[in-house]
């Protein structure tokens, strides 16, 4: 089969890149394919090659790696805020523990047989959800005047909205349905991408691991705020 564009192959997924991409092999090729999990075998199109590499979208996963699981968040395979949830936790260590040792090997030259024992495991969290305490959200209005709040859809500036977060301190998730109906009411202007017309850009949350104390941050298109990516 030829390495075009469009062509459809079976790929076996046998790793995660630092993006959180699945990582599988065609005929000595590399396929970078997201939301695939180590251990499945996938139908994949090809959407971007290069000579020795190419990008894959996911059409089919035709048996199911054992460290795939549901996704906590229902809107996961659209918000580009995750990449890893349909992999389980102890497939998510893995595959940073692998990621750590291919890092030594191409970048630090060491051996990986040499190396490989040296590596302690991870330390688990207590608790893979809800550990996020700062969250950052871009603000769009629809057309027809409704505030939303949320992460991008992967590859584009396309909000997804969110009234919650698995992954954020589950304090702060009364807390955006109600801030996104006050912007309505308040009739405060939300900055347009498009037209470069508007005020609000980014509806910002922190929660004190100590203190409990919420901070809550409207920035404006204007404002420079340390960490805050434009």
């Amino acid at each position: 089969m030829s390495w075009t564009q469009g062509d459809i192959v079976e790929l076996d997924i046998s790793d995660l890149s630092d993006r959180g991409d699945g990582v599988g092999r065609w005929q000595d090729r590399v396929v970078f394919t997201p939301d695939t999990v180590p251990g499945d075998r996938v139908e994949v199109r090809l959407v971007r090659v290069k000579p020795a590499y190419g990008f894959g979208k996911l059409l089919t996963v035709l048996d199911p790696s054992p460290q795939r699981v549901r996704a906590a968040c229902i809107v996961a395979d659209k918000c580009g805020g995750c990449q890893w949830q349909t992999v389980s936790y102890e497939g998510q260590l893995a595959a940073k523990t692998q990621q750590l040792m291919a890092a030594l090997c191409r970048i630090g030259g060491f051996e990986q047989d040499a190396i490989a024992p040296l590596i302690r495991p991870i330390v688990a969290a207590p608790d893979p959800l809800a550990y996020r305490n700062k969250v950052t959200y871009p603000l769009h209005r629809t057309p027809d005047g409704y505030v939303q709040a949320g992460y991008y859809r992967k590859g584009s500036h396309q909000l997804i909205n969110l009234n919650q977060c698995p992954v954020q301190d589950e304090r702060l998730n009364p807390l955006l349905a109600g801030i996104k109906q006050d912007i309505e009411f308040e009739g405060w202007s939300i900055y347009n991408e498009t037209k470069h017309q508007g005020k609000l850009r980014h509806l910002a949350l922190r929660v004190g691991r100590r203190t409990g104390e919420i901070l809550l941050t409207l920035v404006s298109k204007d404002a420079k705020v340390p960490g805050l990516a434009e």
